[in-house]
């Protein structure tokens, strides 16, 4: 039997004795490559995006509420956050493997991964001001000072745990427009399988 090279463009056969291949090896695209987005558990991940979303939502509203940060920057962060959870929803609804939803999902989680790199640069910005609300009454020398100090150091822990959540965010969606990708046609190609034919020569009488 002579030896034969096995690749992906064309069948591959090992001839027999009879009068077709005894072996034939061809190479079909794998049916279950798109299944591989529910390895990222999106679901889980999904869930936690629109959980945490809302939850920052309601921090800027609070921010909004009793005046400690920039307001524009306050309404920006705001819709930065809609949009995560927006893309969460939609990685949710990425679990029926319809390719348009899933090229949806890519396109959210990278607005959404970008939205909350954006919110990491603001909450980082808005740190780095909190004992400037304490200057004028350090310089006018009231009783109050020590208060004031205390509460913008309370102001910069509510600011930290704002950046940890949108940095946890961006993680998130790098997470899931991976798994996207590996899935959309237009960014990873289809994995193929071989696929084995044994033709049995007929039954000797």
């Amino acid at each position: 039997m002579e030896a034969v090279a096995i690749n992906d463009q064309s069948p591959t056969y090992i001839p027999g004795n009879g009068d077709g291949p005894l072996v034939a090896v061809t190479f079909q695209k794998n049916p279950l490559h798109i299944r591989k987005y529910l390895e990222a558990e999106p679901k889980a991940l999904g869930l936690t995006q629109i959980t945490l979303s809302i939850f920052l939502i309601s921090m800027v509203l609070g921010s909004i509420a009793i005046d400690i940060g920039t307001f524009s920057f306050d309404v920006v962060q705001l819709f930065a956050s809609l949009f995560v959870l927006i893309a969460g929803s939609i990685a949710i609804a990425a679990q029926n493997l319809h390719l348009p939803t899933l090229k949806a999902c890519l396109g959210m989680q990278v607005v959404a991964c970008a939205a909350s790199i954006v919110n990491v640069m603001l909450s980082s910005g808005k740190a780095g001001h909190t004992h400037e609300l304490c200057w004028s009454s350090y310089l006018n020398g009231t009783e109050s000072t020590r208060l004031c100090y205390i509460l913008a150091k309370s102001i910069e822990h509510f600011i930290a745990e704002e950046i940890l959540i949108h940095t946890a965010l961006v993680a998130i969606c790098v997470t899931l427009a991976v798994y996207c990708c590996k899935v959309i046609h237009c960014c990873t190609p289809t994995s193929s399988m071989p696929v084995i034919t044994i033709n049995a020569p007929p039954a000797q009488e």
